[in-house]
């Protein structure tokens, strides 16, 4: 007959303080294989490994009812063991979030109200991001005759934050969610377009190519503004004129500094950027500026 191990023996033989395994025991991972005269409890020579496994899957996270359940055969180790790492990739998902968070908010220096804003955004499923977004687009242009592929890209333009973000990452989507959520935003979204419609209808009457102004104004008004040309020089008349072509003949210079105007607004571009930070894209380049300068000049 195999001699049975008193509960000290076992403790020196596992390590484990006799409280523990005493703890073990009662909650019946662990249980006694017998007792002595006097009640003490003894136990069997698998005790040892059986304890050893109850200690490394409670190091794992497992609790004790999952434990005795494996202990006992009713689930197998292996199904235990594949679905507690996948909640321990949930959990790690979630963490680094909160890592990422929390670091945004150091670099920004907020406040309470901020942070709980922030975490609110920032625990946000992926489904429910791209609803956030799907929503701005759909009330922001319900009705309007916008170009196709301009609405085809606006939908599959949506932010897909990692699982790991950076804190710039956190920061630009809680940016870009407060930023489709504003109303004045908005209203200058659906204001644009409706202007972009016009003009374009305009320079097709005129036979211009509005992709093709637009590159032209961003690559020679923006060189124009860097090199800090005033927009009421002779030059910049000069850059104007050789603009002007682009938006069809016969451009009258006001209507397309008003229209032009009317469609500006750095925040339809901060969408943008946004998005590229969150999505991990290249970056979007600044044009705003270089469209405020032909407006001026436009208008010198």
């Amino acid at each position: 007959m195999t001699a049975l191990l008193s509960i000290g023996e076992l403790a020196s033989r596992t390590g484990l303080p006799v409280r523990t395994i005493r703890f073990y025991s009662d909650c019946g991972v662990v249980p006694p294989a017998d007792r002595t005269e006097a009640g003490y409890r003894l136990y069997g020579p698998d005790a040892p490994a059986r304890l050893g496994l109850v200690r490394t899957l409670r190091d794992l996270g497992l609790d004790l009812a999952t434990i005795r359940r494996v202990l006992e055969r009713e689930v197998s180790l292996k199904d235990v063991a594949a679905a507690h790492a996948a909640a321990l990739d949930a959990q790690i998902r979630v963490l680094r979030v909160q890592k990422a968070v929390l670091q945004a908010v150091a670099h920004r220096g907020s406040d309470q109200q901020e942070l709980e804003k922030m975490h609110r955004l920032a625990q946000l499923s992926d489904a429910e991001r791209k609803r956030i977004v799907a929503d701005f687009i759909d009330q922001t242009f319900a009705g309007l005759d916008i170009e196709p592929s301009f609405e085809a890209r606006l939908r599959s333009a949506a932010p897909e934050l990692p699982d790991d973000p950076s804190p710039e990452q956190v920061d630009a989507w809680i940016e870009l969610a407060e930023l489709v959520q504003d109303e004045s935003f908005r209203a200058s979204i659906r204001r644009m377009s409706e202007q972009h419609s016009a003009a374009r209808e305009a320079a097709e009457e005129l036979g211009g190519d509005v992709r093709a102004a637009a590159t032209l104004v961003a690559e020679k008004a923006g060189a124009a503004l860097a090199g800090g040309l005033a927009p009421d020089s002779a030059e910049a008349a000069a850059i104007v004129a050789e603009i002007l072509p682009a938006f069809g003949e016969d451009v009258d210079r006001a209507q397309l500094a008003d229209r032009v105007a009317a469609a500006t607004d750095a925040r339809a571009e901060r969408y943008w950027q946004l998005l590229a930070i969150i999505n991990g894209w290249p970056p979007v380049p600044t044009t705003v500026p270089a469209w405020e300068w032909f407006v001026a000049a436009l208008r010198a």
